[in-house]
């Protein structure tokens, strides 16, 4: 139980540092055709798209990242309190 809930915090910390990866990338000019680039896209894609749908752009700062820490942030809370 206890590699479990390891590896379940583990992929939590994980998504939370490709979010990070993809808040830096927007702050300079990447290549989007570069691999890495088109990963990190596509795995933020999927919960960063439906945040901006309901928390559009304010002043020109995008705060669905920070939404989505927070999201999963309590969602890690949630499965780690199920799990002990």
């Amino acid at each position: 139980m206890y590699y479990l809930a390891s590896v379940i915090n583990f992929l939590f910390t994980a998504y939370n540092f490709i979010i990070f990866i993809r808040v830096v990338m927007s702050w300079v000019r990447v290549d989007p055709y570069n691999p890495l680039v088109r990963i990190v896209y596509q795995l933020t894609e999927p919960v960063l798209a439906p945040l901006r749908r309901v928390i559009p752009p304010a002043a020109g700062l995008d705060f669905s990242p920070i939404v989505a820490f927070f999201l999963i942030e309590l969602l890690r809370r949630l499965v780690m309190g199920l799990l002990f």
